[in-house]
């Protein structure tokens, strides 16, 4: 089972382990990741494997959030059949 993360932002040192940082604590690990840098913006995202996580999905959906809230970034974390549902035609 996986989950997309996306993230956006002003680009700074540490973005990458900081949302790697919060998904080790809540037991999600990355499959594959995608990262660019626009000038000064950051853009990234990411696939997890969410099948060992330590807390419901719906509260590492809100700590990632509070984590980017907490470094100016914008982290929206979806579970991977939404993201398909939503992205077929």
């Amino acid at each position: 089972m996986n989950a997309i993360i996306t993230v956006v932002g002003q680009d700074s040192k540490g973005i990458i382990a900081k949302v790697s940082a919060g998904c080790a604590e809540a037991g999600a690990n990355i499959v594959e990741i995608s990262q660019s840098i626009l000038k000064e913006y950051f853009a990234m995202i990411m696939v997890v494997d969410i099948s060992d996580l330590n807390i419901p999905f719906t509260s590492f959906v809100d700590e990632m959030k509070t984590l980017g809230d907490g470094a100016g970034l914008d982290i929206r974390t979806m579970h991977e059949d939404i993201f398909n549902s939503m992205h077929r035609i």
